[in-house]
């Protein structure tokens, strides 16, 4: 499948999606549609089993959203603009894959974004994130206002966001928001060290507890318990679920088959 914004490699069981829009990498609608078109790949590639996300360069991660495409559109066009951002964050949020953000250089506004979309955050000792956007006489629309204080929690993020002062990758691992926190020439072999423990796990297990923990984060505490029994029932029932306790109970290595 061919891309214009993103380089998509794979290595094994890992695809590495490349923001390809060097020095800085912004964010524009094109880099929208391609990151929704390599989710919807990936979701029935039975070859990808873990998904990588860095940007080119190293310099950034991502800068934030193209303010040069922002600037010129009109209210209708900045809505649109702003569903192509949902839709791709969300595809990659959801994906039935886990997703690795690999972090280097500047990850702000859209940038920080995306980076809350994924499972997991790697982050170079070079990094830095902010969400600047206030400076602007804007807000977030990527999903800043929700994902963060989801994560960080509310009074955090109203600090992060109503400031838009930029932090460093130590106070960034310090308040949760990211992993881990590596030197910048360990960052890809750090996120490929820990997609391909992600790709040995059986992925039904994985994708029902990736299922159950994103629900959870939506929903009251009674609803989340019913998706976590439910989405255990579905695993309880695959072939990778038998052969995980027979195997426990044989004392012996599973052989798992993703199904």
């Amino acid at each position: 499948m061919s891309y214009e914004a993103i380089q998509v490699t794979r290595e094994g069981k890992v695809a590495v999606i490349t923001l390809n829009r060097p020095p800085m990498n912004p964010l524009n609608s094109a880099v929208f549609r391609d990151l929704a078109k390599a989710a919807d790949e990936f979701s029935t590639d039975a070859r990808v089993k873990a998904v990588i996300i860095t940007g080119a360069g190293g310099k950034a991660f991502a800068a934030g959203a193209d303010v040069s495409e922002m600037a010129t559109l009109t209210p209708v066009e900045v809505y649109s603009f702003c569903q192509g951002s949902k839709i791709a964050f969300s595809k990659l949020e959801n994906l039935n894959k886990p997703v690795i953000a690999a972090v280097s250089g500047v990850a702000f506004g859209g940038g920080c974004e995306l980076a809350l979309a994924c499972d997991f955050r790697i982050a170079a000792d070079n990094a830095k994130f902010a969400f600047p956007e206030t400076g602007l006489g804007i807000i977030p629309g990527g999903g800043g206002t929700q994902r963060l204080p989801r994560l960080v929690g509310a009074t955090k993020a109203k600090e992060l966001i109503f400031l838009g002062e930029i932090i460093d990758a130590v106070t960034a691992e310090r308040i949760g928001l990211v992993n881990k926190l590596v030197p910048a020439d360990a960052l890809m072999e750090e996120a490929m060290k820990m997609a391909n423990k992600l790709a040995e796990k059986p992925l039904v297990a994985i994708q029902m507890a990736k299922a159950a923990i994103n629900l959870g984060g939506n929903v009251d505490l009674t609803s989340g318990l019913e998706a976590e029994i439910q989405n255990f029932v579905i695993a309880f029932a695959s072939a990778d679920g038998k052969e995980g306790l027979s195997a426990f109970v044989e004392k012996r290595k599973p052989n798992y088959t993703d199904k």
